[in-house]
This record gives structure tokens, sequence and C-alpha cells, in this order.
């Protein structure tokens, strides 16, 4: 399904979320608004590393960021196959995959509007990093 925010469209797929179209839309509006600090949709967890991956980038709370580095840490893994688990990420807003950063950049964003849109889904959050604000202007 595709889903507009902030002016950029992401696709869900919907066979992870056990929600209707609906309800997503309405939480995603919500979300938008800052109404909304998380989804209220179960979510199917692929039982693979992408999936270990996605739990990790679940428990993230609104507002805050990790690092590649991090989740790999917690992971027992590379921060590279954790990019490459935050690109294959089905469900992107859902699962917070841009709460996930890089040490020095912004990282990648697989939803159209690429990083432009991490950048505007962070600063809607007033995102912070180990309980700093994070300097979005740093990653240009």
């Amino acid at each position: 399904m595709q889903i507009s925010i902030h002016g950029f469209s992401v696709e869900l797929d919907e066979s992870y979320v056990g929600a209707s179209r609906a309800s997503v839309e309405s939480q995603v509006r919500e979300y938008e608004r800052g109404e909304r600090t998380r989804f209220d949709v179960a979510v199917a967890y692929p039982e693979s590393f992408d999936g270990r991956v996605m739990r990790a980038m679940a428990a993230i709370p609104y507002g805050e960021t990790r690092t590649y580095g991090d989740l790999a840490s917690e992971l027992d893994t590379s921060p590279v196959a954790v990019g490459g688990a935050c690109g294959r990420n089905p469900i992107p807003l859902v699962v917070p995959c841009h709460r996930v950063v890089g040490a020095d950049s912004l990282g990648g964003f697989s939803a159209d509007g690429g990083v432009g849109l991490k950048r505007r889904l962070l600063a809607a959050e007033g995102a912070t990093a180990g309980g700093r604000q994070t300097d979005l202007a740093a990653f240009d």
C-alpha cells in the first residue's frame, strides 16, 4: 500500500501489517500531526536476520536515534549488515528505520524521498541520540 506523509509517498508491504489500510492511514495521519508516537498494529516479523533487525528498530523510542553500529553491537553483527536490513525493511514508518543513523551521517533511507524524508521525520520527532539532541545540520 502507498501511504503519503509530509508530501512523500512511502510503500508499505501490507502482508507484514495486521491492520486495515484505513487504520494504517489514520495512524499515519496522527503520526504526521504529532499526535501519535508509535503505531498500534500487529507486525509479522520474519524469522530471519532482517526480522531481528526489524525488532531492534521497533524498540527505538519515538524521538530517539541509534547508529547502525549500536544495533550491530546489540545483534552481534556488522553495521553494514544492519544497514542492508534497514534498506530491506518492508514497512518503513511502522518499523521506524528512519531512526537508525550513521555515526557521521544520516545514512540512507529506502522510501521515496530518501534521506530528505528521513531528515523530515527525525526533525518532526525532535530526534535525540543517546539523550542528546540530534544535530541534523551536522549530517549535511
